[in-house]
This record gives structure tokens, sequence and C-alpha cells, in this order.
């Protein structure tokens, strides 16, 4: 499946995960993409995944998180680490992700007690403050699992000045894969595990 997924006409490969990810499975898969042709992305949950033998580190701040740890005491906590225990960084590496999680029934949304009870202005808000003040290098929408609204996408698109939007759920056909391409980098996730054939029908 990892042979199929990297020789698909992807243009990255993200390592990412938010239950059940541990140190053991991320080195088994990485030690698969050792000699990948893509770029590969590693997007950790917690701090103990956090590892620089990869081409980019993809670090999340779920903005409608109803708790700060989630977006900035997480992150807070992993350089106090580093610096206690001298750990060298890759900073050249580390791009900052802002996540506007808006899916309740996902997993992410679970566990960071995200608020995803929104209007469409509370989104493109939450993108402003991600691409005007904080500088972003990227704007996340997470529907993980679930298709989205493409006219939000849009919107928060239209809305993005510095930071390139990402999107992420639901994207399991070609026209829901062209649809969401529009606006956004894709995401292509949950469908690589469910029916490869419909996984390679995404790469537009």
């Amino acid at each position: 499946m990892v042979d199929a997924v990297v020789e698909s006409g992807t243009d990255a490969i993200m390592v990412s995960g938010t239950q059940d990810v541990t140190p053991g499975k991320v080195d088994y898969l990485l030690r698969l993409l050792k000699d990948c042709s893509k770029p590969v992305v590693l997007e950790p949950s917690h701090k103990d995944l956090v590892r620089f033998d990869v081409d980019y580190v993809f670090v999340p701040m779920v903005l409608n998180a109803a708790e700060r740890w989630w977006f900035i005491e997480a992150h807070r906590d992993w350089l106090r680490r580093s610096l206690l225990e001298a750990e060298s960084h890759d900073w050249e590496k580390i791009v900052c992700e802002a996540y506007i999680v808006l899916n309740e029934d996902s997993a992410v949304a679970r566990v960071t007690k995200s608020n995803t009870n929104l209007e469409d202005e509370d989104v493109v808000a939450y993108a402003l403050f991600a691409d005007r003040l904080l500088r972003v290098p990227i704007v996340y929408l997470e529907y993980s699992g679930r298709y989205g609204n493409p006219g939000l996408v849009a919107k928060v698109k239209q809305t993005l000045n510095h930071a390139a939007l990402f999107y992420g759920g639901g994207i399991n056909s070609r026209e829901r894969a062209l649809e969401m391409s529009r606006h956004a980098t894709i995401i292509v996730g949950n469908v690589v595990y469910e029916d490869l054939e419909k996984y390679f029908s995404t790469i537009v």
C-alpha cells in the first residue's frame, strides 16, 4: 500500500494521526518511506513523536480548541523539554499550521475539545487571525472524515494573503478532489485504507 501511494502521482506523503500514534509506529512507517522519491512530512500530535529525519515537520496549532494546550501549551512544553535536554532543531524544516477543526464527530475534535459550532464568519475570522496576525504559512480546514462545504473553503481562500490553504476531509472521488483542489491543497487520508482504486481517482 505504501509503495502504491508513493508511486501514485501524489505530491507528498504526510505521516500523521490523532489516536494510537506511537514512536514505534512512526519509526516503522518512516523506515518504509526511507527511499521515498516524494517529500515526506511528519505532523506530530505529541512531543515524543518529533523527529527531523524527514523533509518537513508540520506543527499544528488548533485555533478553535477549547483548551490552550492545543494552541500553545503543548508547543511550549516540547520546546522547554528540548532546551532542558539540549536537543537541536532543524528550524528550516519546521512549518507551523493553523488548524480549524470543523467536524464535531472526528477524533481530533473530541481530543482537542474543539468548538465546531461555527458560522462561516467565525471560520473566516480564524483564518484572518492566522494569516494576518500570526503570519503562519498554512491554514488547514480539517473536516476529518466528512466532506466539507466547498463554498466556505472558497471564502477562506479568498481571505488569505500570505498563507497557503490546506483542506482535509471526505475526499474519496475524483469529483470531490477536483472541487476542493480549486481552492486548496487537498489532503487525502481515509480512502487510502478503504479503497486504493478510489484513492487513485483523487490524484488530480
